[in-house]
């Protein structure tokens, strides 16, 4: 098992742990399925009423896919087999709200499930970065997500610049990606602490409260998506090419 999910019948909290630390915690295909079927037993479980997502060990929350992955792609650009695209709760009916704990980078794939949390709180060794471009990727997905919480011209910037920079936790703290940023080492603590009190609260008035939230800005959200598969086909270079870069691009980076 790659994911560990622990729950607290007391206080009503379920955590979610990412727990693949050696890989810096990205997502195989076997953990794709096991975070899509853990989002959707949570909405039959009555004793969770709250979720922390976070990942294991102090590098990383998920760096996004696991590049071992092998992923066969159909031949039409107007179809694409995307293995994330249902790792988060939103994608698995589930509205009871989710917290995220970051700490490390959260990069590419990762924004699948940090966009579908209710919020972000973050260690402040914490870097975000979008590597799709740099690798001959569309950043489309990662993108859509990211363009709900932040600027449109700091959403352009860290999908273009791609490695080339992170975006510290202060400055995604400032541009709305995140919502507070902690001491490294206690950003689970206090999500578990927000996720404990709103587990507190009336169940039915926090899903209530979740759903209004989403329907503010759902129409687009789902307008936007349903555009990502077809730029995705269109302008990703072939997997060999994408491999290729891999081992050329260099490393430097700069965190703003």
């Amino acid at each position: 098992m790659s994911l560990r999910v622990e729950r607290n019948r007391q206080t009503g909290v379920a955590v979610v742990t990412l727990d693949r630390p050696d890989r810096l915690n990205a997502v195989d295909l076997a953990t794709a399925g096991e975070l899509a079927a853990t989002w959707r037993d949570f909405r039959f479980d009555s004793s969770v009423r709250s979720v922390v997502v976070t990942g294991a060990g102090t590098r990383a929350f998920c760096t996004g896919i696991d590049r071992s992955a092998e992923v066969p792609q159909p031949a039409s650009p107007y179809s694409v087999d995307d293995p994330l695209i249902a790792i988060g709760p939103k994608a698995n009916d589930l509205w009871k709200p989710v917290v995220a704990a970051v700490r490390g980078m959260a990069c590419g794939g990762a924004f699948y499930l940090l966009g579908e949390a209710e919020f972000v709180i973050a260690a402040d060794d914490a870097t975000f970065f979008d590597p799709h471009t740099t690798y001959g990727m569309v950043s489309a997905y990662e993108t859509i997500y990211l363009a709900q919480r932040m600027p449109f011209g700091e959403v352009a910037r860290m999908a273009l610049m791609g490695t080339a920079e992170r975006i510290s936790a202060r400055r995604a703290y400032e541009t709305g990606l995140v919502s507070e940023v902690t001491p490294a080492g206690d950003e689970l603590a206090a999500a578990v602490g927000c996720a404990e009190t709103i587990a507190s609260y009336p169940t039915d008035a926090v899903q209530g409260t979740v759903r209004a939230v989403w329907a503010a800005k759902e129409a687009a959200r789902a307008q936007a998506l349903a555009q990502a598969p077809h730029l995705v086909a269109l302008g990703n270079l072939p997997p060999e090419r994408q491999s290729a870069l891999f081992g050329t691009r260099k490393s430097e980076f700069r965190v703003r």
